[in-house]
């Protein structure tokens, strides 16, 4: 026979009300929450602010292909024309220079000065011309898609601004040679020495069709990014629970295991492990969603999927490493360090010459940026070494030996001081075990 529950020995059931009234329970999300807001809206609207204004030593080429000396005199008149704000860093270069730094992703634009420039503008004054010559100089303004379409078109304005500067100056020495014959400009000479230089804008560097005008190289860094990132945050809650340090919840259904008395230095290494071998599902997935299913232009695709497999993978490591030193924080800590500040400063939608010189000083160390700049030289530049790619792996090795250093070594420092994640009172020489 059944005993009757006596309803009085039940504890009293807790409402929402009564917590949502106690002011403690408010202090610790209210406060991190909104550090987090502030600080987000600050780092991603900081570096958007201005563009224009933040561009700094832009990286543009000259090139002179004139058989005439006016071309020469053009090219050294706009790298000495006063720039007080030096928003761009004119190089002069050999046309095979020039073609070498657009394959390389090493400059955003040029100016290309024809081979008839000096030809097509003394004929302007010419007195055989003076009435029907209405020739004018081309001057190509070639740009670099591959450096992102922000970039490029940066690069095209400021080459559109040096070279209107440029061409007047011209006009006025061409009409002072005029004159200093005896000779008085007619009307079309007039219209024509006011702005006698033209331009066309061409693709100094083409891409395939199908990589997003440039686009696309940010994306698939952002996949991997994420990918890493994601990945380490539902591993190391996953094996917590496994661990029995964390109930694990399915909809109504809870579950805790007994804790496994497993040191902070072995969960790392487990979870870390677990993050490197889940990259190679993670890269998979993203190649074949990319250039399977959405068939993006995607070059170099076995090696494409090696990079994107250990840089997930060095971002998945960081961020374990990230959650083992910080505990709970970590999770907030890394979201901040592997996305929050590595979108603005990762160069890729907003050049890091065009961003303020707190973001020029992230993209130094950030993954974003390392990663983003090894996948455009896959992508844009025919995998070569010198764009961006060399530097990507060895920013990557450099973050994977950081990442064990600190993260090893602290869980280790934990361990030797006695920060165990459960009491000693309630270890298990068992397993997990369901309860």
């Amino acid at each position: 026979m059944s005993t009757p529950v006596n309803p009085q020995a039940r504890p009293p059931r807790i409402t929402a009300r009564q917590i949502l009234g106690k002011w403690p329970v408010w202090v610790f999300p209210s406060v991190l929450v909104t550090l987090v807001s502030f600080g987000l809206a600050l780092v991603y609207a900081g570096g958007i602010g201005n563009p224009v204004g933040s561009t700094h030593h832009l990286p543009i080429g000259l090139v002179d292909r004139d058989s005439g000396p006016l071309g020469g005199q053009l090219v050294h008149a706009i790298a000495d024309a006063p720039d007080p704000q030096q928003r761009a860093s004119w190089r002069i270069l050999t046309p095979a220079q020039a073609q070498d730094s657009f394959d390389s992703g090493h400059i955003y634009g040029a100016i290309s000065v024809p081979a008839n420039f000096t030809a097509s503008l003394t004929s302007i004054i010419a007195p055989a011309s003076a009435v029907t010559s209405t020739r004018q100089p081309q001057v190509a303004l070639l740009t670099n898609p591959g450096a992102g379409s922000l970039a490029s078109s940066l690069a095209t304005t400021i080459e559109q601004t040096a070279l209107a500067a440029a061409s007047k100056a011209v006009g006025a020495d061409l009409e002072r040679q005029l004159r200093a014959t005896g000779a008085t400009p007619t009307a079309t000479q007039a219209m024509l020495l006011a702005d006698p230089i033209t331009s066309v804008t061409l693709p100094g560097h083409a891409l395939a069709t199908r990589t997003g005008l440039g686009l696309t190289a940010f994306y698939v860094a952002l996949l991997a990014v994420m990918s890493g990132f994601l990945g380490a945050n539902i591993i190391s809650g996953g094996v917590d629970s496994a661990l029995g340090y964390t109930p694990s919840e399915l909809g109504p259904r809870r579950q805790v295991r007994t804790a496994v008395p497993i040191s902070r230095l072995q969960t790392l290494i487990v979870k870390a492990v677990m993050s490197a071998v889940l990259s190679l599902v993670t890269a998979t997935a993203v190649v074949l969603a990319t250039a399977v299913v959405l068939r993006l232009a995607m070059p170099h695709l076995f090696l494409l999927w090696l990079f994107l497999f250990c840089a997930s993978a060095v971002v998945g490591i960081g961020v374990q490493a990230v959650i083992a030193v910080f505990g709970g924080l970590g999770q907030v800590v890394s979201m901040f360090f592997f996305v929050a500040l590595a979108i603005p400063s990762a160069g890729a939608t907003i050049p890091l010459e065009s961003v303020p010189g707190f973001y020029r000083f992230l993209g130094q160390f950030e993954p974003m940026r390392q990663i983003g700049g090894g996948v455009r030289a896959i992508l844009y530049f025919d995998a070569r070494a010198d764009a961006g790619l060399a530097r990507a792996w060895a920013m990557l090795a450099l973050g994977l030996v950081i990442a064990l250093v600190l993260g090893l070594g602290i869980t280790h420092l934990y361990d030797r001081r006695g920060y165990q994640r459960i009491h000693p009172a309630d270890r298990t020489p068992d397993g997990p075990e369901s309860n």
